[in-house]
């Protein structure tokens, strides 16, 4: 099977090379700066969209945000252009509900189904292939590209009809937001208290208050080790997507209009390209302390 993968960041790069090394043929856009990495272990690259399109059975995007995706999907020499009849897309990249319905709309009047199949578990699980997928679309396109997805991914969960995908990631992302905030205001306290935080954590990650956010963020605050393995401009662009949607919807979300405010102010101290553990700053701000061990 061929796959075409277009968006080599901290992301697709480690995804793409666990679908490499499964055996998968892979065509990747050349004008990524990855791309040539890529070449070097076996990666065929193509010069457009449309050219990755037209060599794949499967085409595999992840990008920013909606408007990357409309463009690259439906934009001049566009995904659409090449797409064989019957071949798939599959957006792994996290945007909006409505513009995947949008684009597989379009895909389908060529004859081409789509996936919306949103990612958890930043860069650490990707470079591990166990990732959590959230996918949207047709039962039957789900498990014709099943074991595909399962290549990169520890758990891979159909939710519902397109765009189900990207609803679900949206409730990850309101979850993960929440959880960071209340770990940060928990070892904020503890620092200003005069108790050392990493005990706290030490004693609290065994019960109920115990969380994967928790596992994965916590000795990274402690360590002040803030380098993006999730960036907290795109956690604000999800958020961004969280809350256009919940008003298109009618569901009121106050925690998460709250921790997007305490994100925006950290990114308007210089600090949108850092972990969006870096959440913990806009407490330590306020409260005049350090976490740290």
């Amino acid at each position: 099977m061929k796959i075409g993968f277009i968006g080599l960041g901290i992301m697709g790069k480690p995804m793409s090379r666990h679908l490499l090394r499964a055996g998968y043929e892979l065509i990747v856009l050349e004008r990524n700066r990855a791309a040539g990495e890529l070449v070097a272990e076996g990666v065929t690259a193509a010069p457009t969209p449309k050219a990755v399109a037209e060599r794949s059975d499967i085409v595999i995007t992840m990008l920013p945000n909606s408007p990357q995706v409309r463009e690259v999907v439906l934009g001049p020499d566009g995904i659409i252009e090449g797409a064989p009849r019957g071949s798939v897309v599959i957006d792994m990249s996290s945007i909006a509900p409505l513009v995947s319905q949008e684009i597989a709309r379009e895909l389908e009047k060529a004859g081409v189904d789509m996936l919306d199949a949103p990612v958890s578990g930043g860069q650490p699980k990707a470079i591990e292939g166990t990732l959590s997928v959230m996918v949207g679309g047709k039962e039957e396109v789900f498990d014709r590209c099943y074991d595909v997805m399962k290549t990169m991914a520890a758990s891979v969960v159909r939710t519902g009809e397109i765009g189900a995908g990207n609803v679900t990631k949206l409730a990850n992302q309101i979850m993960v937001a929440i959880h960071l905030a209340a770990m940060s205001e928990a070892l904020v306290l503890a620092s200003k208290a005069g108790v050392q935080p990493e005990l706290v954590f030490q004693a609290i990650r065994g019960g109920l208050a115990g969380s994967t956010v928790l596992e994965a963020k916590a000795p990274l605050v402690l360590d002040r080790k803030f380098d993006p393995g999730f960036r907290l401009n795109l956690h604000m662009k999800d958020l961004h997507n969280v809350l256009e949607t919940s008003h298109e919807v009618g569901v009121p979300l106050p925690l998460t209009a709250q921790v997007m405010e305490m994100m925006q102010a950290l990114k308007a101290d210089g600090m949108g390209e850092r972990d969006h553990g870096s959440l913990v700053q806009f407490y330590e701000k306020l409260a005049k302390v350090e976490v740290k061990r």
